[in-house]
């Protein structure tokens, strides 16, 4: 269900993409203690205006995905890089990432829809990445038992005009799993996350919630499919 944020911005603005280019070329603290201001106007209120728009169209998908418009906590995913483990040591991200997963999801790692914002390679996706081992059986062991099925959710016309797969994928059949089973190649499949390309442009447009919940509504039969191999309410 959506909660409601009054004082958010409805839509993201080209200022939302000037940011997000400058914070890329400006990684740093300083910087963004300056210009917090901007981050604040142009990318958390716009973010947390689509979420909260978002959020009746997704009830009308599913009423067991959630998008919640909170600043912490919430459906949007923190700027602030986890950095302990990484080589990589600058502060922020340089996208705007939006979560809309299933209730009973605790992480990423859960079924949900995702938007991702960043200069000229924003897109939408729908799935689960990197599912843990024993929801990544069951998924592999659902392929196996519902073979049509799989079919339907993942190669429909109107799912492929809109998404395709991405993620990994092992390069042998999984242990248990002969290389002549059927529909062996995306029985390899370690990500079942599906994604289609979005314009800045669109991003921008102030119908972007209705664009993005209509792809969702194309992902809708993969996303019935995932929860049933996870015996999660759809």
């Amino acid at each position: 269900m959506s909660r409601q944020t009054p004082t958010a911005q409805r839509a993201f603005r080209p200022e939302t993409m000037r940011f997000l280019e400058e914070i890329a070329a400006n990684n740093d603290r300083t910087w963004f203690q300056a210009n917090k201001h901007r981050y604040e106007a142009d990318v958390l209120d716009p973010a947390l205006g689509f979420i909260e728009r978002i959020g009746p169209r997704l009830e009308h998908i599913s009423a067991h995905f959630v998008a919640i418009p909170k600043r912490v906590g919430g459906s949007l995913m923190r700027i602030y890089r986890d950095t302990r483990f990484s080589p990589d040591k600058t502060p922020y991200k340089t996208n705007i990432g939006i979560q809309l997963r299933h209730e009973r999801g605790k992480d990423i790692h859960a079924p949900g829809f995702y938007v991702h914002i960043e200069p000229s390679r924003c897109f939408v996706a729908a799935g689960i990445w990197r599912p843990e081992s024993k929801a990544l059986a069951a998924i592999r062991a659902r392929i196996v038992e519902k073979p049509e099925g799989w079919k339907r959710a993942s190669a429909s016309r109107r799912f492929r005009e809109h998404f395709e797969f991405g993620g990994q994928r092992l390069s042998r059949p999984p242990r248990g799993f002969a290389a002549d089973t059927p529909n062996i190649e995306d029985i390899k499949r370690k990500d079942f996350i599906a994604s289609c390309a979005v314009d800045d442009a669109e991003v921008i447009a102030e119908d972007f919630a209705e664009r993005a919940a209509a792809r969702f509504e194309a992902a809708q039969p993969l996303m019935v499919f995932l929860c049933a191999a996870l015996e999660l309410q759809f």
